[in-house]
């Protein structure tokens, strides 16, 4: 009785290891390429404090900062200033305790149909657009999409923390 129990067990791993190599293959061979976004001419620049345009560094050029975040953000009008308040506050207190440490938060206002973008630029005019940048696609491109267009490594999207906010505006 062991040994075709023994013998089941070998079969049953081969079968599942075999079941494995079939999907990788199925899965290796049906996947494609992400497509290649178009970036609109004035997507590849960003106003600076003063209103003026200055082209957006590249994830290709030399790192200027420490902390790069990227706030993905559609219609995000009311929202946007509870999250920006608490991380510049955060952000800046640390500056001063390490005034070596250097970060930027980059808004990407993914074709919102509100008034997402001015209510970012004010926290451009206020804390300079050495710190905060905000750059508005022409259309919207999801979370993923609003990323890539910039081509950043970290993002910033979750919106837990303001789910008690959200619950009690009624939004």
């Amino acid at each position: 009785m062991a040994p075709l129990l023994l013998q089941l067990a070998v079969l049953g791993a081969a079968l599942a290891a075999a079941a494995l190599v079939l999907i990788s293959i199925v899965a290796f061979t049906t996947a494609t390429k992400m497509p290649a976004l178009h970036r609109h001419e004035e997507e590849k620049f960003f106003l600076n404090a003063k209103g003026q345009k200055e082209t957006l560094p590249s994830i290709w050029d030399s790192p200027t900062k420490q902390l790069s975040v990227v706030v993905p953000s559609y219609n995000e009008e009311k929202r946007l200033p509870v999250m920006m308040d608490e991380a510049l506050s955060y952000l800046e207190k640390r500056q001063k305790r390490d005034p070596a440490f250097t970060y930027e938060v980059i808004v990407v206002d993914d074709g919102s149909k509100d008034q997402t973008s001015k209510v970012a630029f004010k926290y451009c005019q206020k804390y300079g657009s050495d710190k905060v940048r905000v750059i508005t696609l022409v259309k919207n491109r999801g979370k993923g999409g609003a990323i890539r267009m910039n081509q950043m490594a970290i993002a910033c999207g979750s919106r837990a923390h303001l789910e008690k906010e959200s619950i009690a505006q009624g939004i």
